[in-house]
């Protein structure tokens, strides 16, 4: 049975950040409480032991934080996910839209196996795209996305919408992104 935490107590919120009027959920207050750190491994661990996957796919760069240390565990391999240009090799790309502007991710094309069955870990979902341009280059790799895990939701940004149809856990939600 996992341990139970209360993550909202660590989880700085951080107000005007980027810009006037938006709350910023910063994950790192999890990361120099190692019963907090501990307690988000715990989980995701007992939630996905049983789901019979074949790699964890983490997403640049704080998924690497979460998703390292739930390979490690899971004795599963580690697939990044990077921003564009950072890793050498034949790669598969996805550019997605931001909100001002567009990024790309990509990933090694021999670290998918086809037929494999992927947890992708991030620490923040808020409108999913890069987590669907995640998804899109592993199923196009012959994988199947088995599941997303993220620390936090932001489901006012409606990343479900854009995530449809994908199975996604999360250890908590907010509800607003601005400051009250």
């Amino acid at each position: 049975m996992a341990s139970h935490f209360d993550i909202d107590s660590v989880i700085r919120k951080i107000p005007d950040f980027p810009k006037p009027g938006i709350l910023f959920y910063d994950v790192t207050g999890i990361l120099i409480h190692p019963e907090a750190f501990q307690h988000c491994i715990n989980v995701a661990e007992e939630r996905y032991r049983n789901a019979d996957l074949g790699a964890i796919a983490a997403i640049d760069a704080r998924g690497f934080v979460f998703a390292s240390p739930l390979a490690y565990r899971m004795g599963l391999p580690l697939i990044l996910v990077r921003k564009n240009g950072k890793l050498p090799g034949r790669t598969i790309k996805r550019s997605f839209a931001l909100e001002y502007g567009q990024d790309t991710v990509e990933v090694h094309r021999a670290d998918v196996k086809a037929g494999q069955k992927v947890l992708i870990v991030d620490d923040l979902i808020a409108t999913g795209g890069t987590l669907k341009a995640a998804a899109d280059i592993l199923t196009e790799a012959g994988a199947t996305v088995a599941g997303i895990f993220a620390v936090i939701g932001l489901p006012f940004l409606n990343y479900q919408n854009v995530l449809k149809g994908r199975d996604i856990f999360t250890l908590i939600n907010y509800q607003s992104e601005h400051v009250e």
